[in-house]
C-alpha cells in the first residue's frame, strides 16, 4: 500500500474491509435466526475498520443512517460483511456496508442487508481531524460517491428541521 498525504485522494478499494463470521448458537434467537443486534455489531466493526484504514486515524461512529434487513440469516450460515468508504467529507466519512449470507454446504450466496454509517476521525482528545478525500475509480465507486452526497444533504436537512421544531 502506498503512503498518501492529505492532498491526494485514495480509491475506495484501498480501504475495503471484508469480515467473515460463522453464525453459532450463541448468535441466534430462539428461532435459530441471527440476532439483529449481533449483525449490527459486526457491521459497525467492519465500517470502523474501513474508516480507520482510509484515514489512518482512530474513528468513531457518528451515526448509523440506515440498516435494511432483507433476508434472515440462520444458524450455520457464513456471514460476509463488506465495508468501504463511499465518500469522505472534511472530517467525516460515509461507509457503505453490504452483508451476504452463504450456506457453506451449498455455496449459495444471498445479499441479506445493506447499511450506511458515518464515522468521524478524532485525535486523543476527541477533536475531529481532517481525512483524505476519496477518489472514485470504478463506475460503482462513482455512483456510490454521488449518492453519498445526496444522503449527507438529507441528513443535514433533517437535523435542521429537528432543530427548528425544537425551538418552536
Amino acid at each position: 500500500m502506498q503512503h498518501h498525504d492529505h492532498t491526494s485522494g485514495k480509491a475506495p478499494s484501498e480501504s475495503t474491509v471484508e469480515m467473515t463470521n460463522l453464525v453459532l448458537p450463541n448468535d441466534t434467537n430462539q428461532l435459530g435466526n441471527l440476532l439483529g443486534g449481533r449483525l449490527m455489531h459486526w457491521i459497525d466493526i467492519a465500517a470502523a475498520l474501513a474508516a480507520m484504514r482510509h484515514s489512518g486515524k482512530v474513528c468513531v461512529t457518528a451515526s448509523v443512517d440506515v440498516i435494511n434487513f432483507f433476508e434472515p440469516i440462520k444458524l450455520g450460515h457464513v456471514v460476509r460483511v463488506l465495508a468501504s468508504v463511499n465518500r469522505a467529507f472534511s472530517t467525516s466519512m460515509e461507509i457503505g456496508v453490504k452483508v451476504f449470507r452463504e450456506d457453506p454446504l451449498h455455496g449459495v450466496q444471498v445479499h441479506t442487508s445493506s447499511a450506511y454509517l458515518t464515522f468521524v476521525a478524532i485525535d486523543q482528545y476527541g477533536k475531529p481531524l481532517q481525512v483524505p478525500p476519496i477518489e472514485p475509480a470504478s463506475n460503482e465507486d462513482k455512483r456510490r460517491y454521488e449518492e453519498a452526497t445526496l444522503r449527507r444533504e438529507q441528513r443535514l436537512q433533517t437535523r435542521e428541521l429537528l432543530k427548528q421544531a425544537r425551538n418552536k
